[in-house]
């Protein structure tokens, strides 16, 4: 019974060295596109974080707040609360590109406009 894990292991082994190369290769630098992407999705991730961490202060103050004044209205001894951090709300998310640059220019604007060609059929929508 040994014998045959032990060639199964071998052959396995065999296999997976075989095959090794063709996974190491190596993919090409992330464009600039897709390393913007990539930090939009790092800083929702960590808003994300923020939003989560910003609901669990502000359930824990909810549920304590309901504990002191139930202790409270039962007549027992109730001890001052321990004094922490407000919650802060993070607000709402800002994408890091749309902060730090502006929107480009919407191309085709008034500027650009070109009279038609002679003997082109303008669209009534379009007319002035």
């Amino acid at each position: 019974m040994t014998r045959i894990l032990t060639l199964i292991a071998a052959a396995a082994g065999a296999a997976f060295a075989a095959y090794t190369p063709g996974v190491q290769a190596k993919l090409p630098p992330p464009t600039e596109a897709q390393q913007a992407k990539a930090a939009e999705t790092k800083a929702r991730a960590a808003w994300s974080d923020k939003v989560a961490a910003y609901q669990l202060c502000r359930a824990q103050d909810k549920t304590a707040a309901r504990y002191y004044a139930e202790r409270k209205a039962q007549g027992k001894e109730v001890r001052e609360p321990a004094q922490t951090a407000p919650c802060a709300d993070p607000g709402p998310f800002v994408a890091p590109a749309a902060a730090a640059t502006p929107a480009p220019a919407v191309a085709g604007t008034a500027g650009d406009a070109r009279p038609p060609a002679a003997g082109a059929v303008q669209s009534p929508a379009k007319a002035p």
